[in-house]
């Protein structure tokens, strides 16, 4: 009898699976204004959602198809990688379409939504009651993470450490914060070691100049001043060189510890590759860096596999994804 009932009950939940991922969007085949996200499409279930697993429901209120700026939002905005995991993993994804009939339009009503519309973005708990400020006449990657991390806050959830990669990412790669520089030390390998955790740093880079082994540092200059980073650079035996003319990549070197692991198998974004890097040059933790999806993959990989994180992230991403 008790064979029977687990049974019926493993069906049950198998059916479940099948009737809730059929209401979902597929990042493979859908209107470029949508990104790579997989979106439910009924309020109701996404409420419903909701409250069954305690994460706030993100409202897309988007023309699809739509305008260039709807277009550019799903390709520059909700097609990174790690928004799109923020978005699947931290929220209910709701897509509601503004040009469409039935369903859609008694969403729009709810909300007070204008019809043929930019994207905007509510962020709303199980009730449908907005947690945080309308995401609206702001197309930016920044304007949406912003809310998300907020609504996170309000819900007193933790941020978790891949969305705030994606934070540094989104942020420090704004032109007037990113600047570089540039180390000389007695080995490359442990000077992206040692100052690929730094705070305020984005990516490092192994490399020769006038016959010394440098690491070229990117790194946020609101998040970190360089007279504190070339105090740092200084205690760990490395000075601060000026560039010229000879400096050149080792591309052999670079990411030296990460590439003689499993994370090279994947698809990584700079920031990650610099942290995981360096972690197993310090043999700390490096999964702590990735997402759960990135997880799942460092799971499956094998030696076999293509090396990804040299790629372009969101290629890479798109090619490990289409080959799961």
């Amino acid at each position: 009898m008790k064979n029977t009932v687990n049974t019926i009950i493993a069906i049950s939940l198998a059916l479940y699976s099948i009737a809730t991922s059929a209401q979902r969007t597929d990042p493979k085949n859908q209107d470029k204004e949508l990104g790579a996200v997989s979106w439910y499409r009924d309020y109701s279930t996404a409420l419903q959602l909701s409250k069954e697993h305690n994460k706030p429901v993100l409202i897309l209120f988007q023309e699809v198809p739509g305008c260039a700026t709807c277009r550019n939002y799903g390709h520059d905005v909700l097609s990174n990688p790690l928004m799109t995991e923020a978005i699947q993993n931290e929220f209910i994804p709701l897509a509601i379409f503004n040009n469409k009939g039935g369903k859609d339009k008694d969403v729009l009503k709810i909300y007070k939504e204008p019809a043929w519309n930019n994207p905007v973005v509510r962020i709303v708990d199980y009730d449908g009651v907005d947690i945080v400020d309308r995401v609206g006449n702001d197309y930016s990657a920044q304007g949406l993470y912003s809310a998300m991390e907020n609504a996170l806050k309000v819900c007193k959830k933790e941020i978790p450490q891949y969305m705030k990669i994606l934070a540094k990412e989104l942020y420090g790669y704004i032109n007037s914060r990113n600047k570089e520089t540039y180390y000389s030390m007695y080995c490359f390998w442990s000077g992206e070691k040692l100052l690929g955790t730094h705070p305020g740093i984005l990516n490092t880079e192994a490399g020769f100049m006038n016959g010394y082994e440098v690491v070229k540092v990117t790194y946020d200059n609101t998040a970190v001043n360089i007279n504190d980073l070339n105090s740092y650079a200084n205690s760990q035996e490395m000075r601060p060189i000026k560039k010229d003319q000879s400096y050149r990549i080792s591309s052999k070197d670079e990411d030296y510890y990460l590439k003689h692991s499993n994370y090279q198998y994947l698809p990584l974004s700079p920031l990650q590759r610099t942290l995981i890097n360096s972690a197993l040059g310090n043999r700390n933790d490096a999964q702590q860096y990735l997402s759960p999806q990135q997880r799942k993959w460092y799971a499956q990989s094998r030696k076999t596999d293509k090396i990804l994180y040299l790629s372009p992230f969101g290629q890479a991403w798109k090619e490990r994804t289409y080959r799961s």
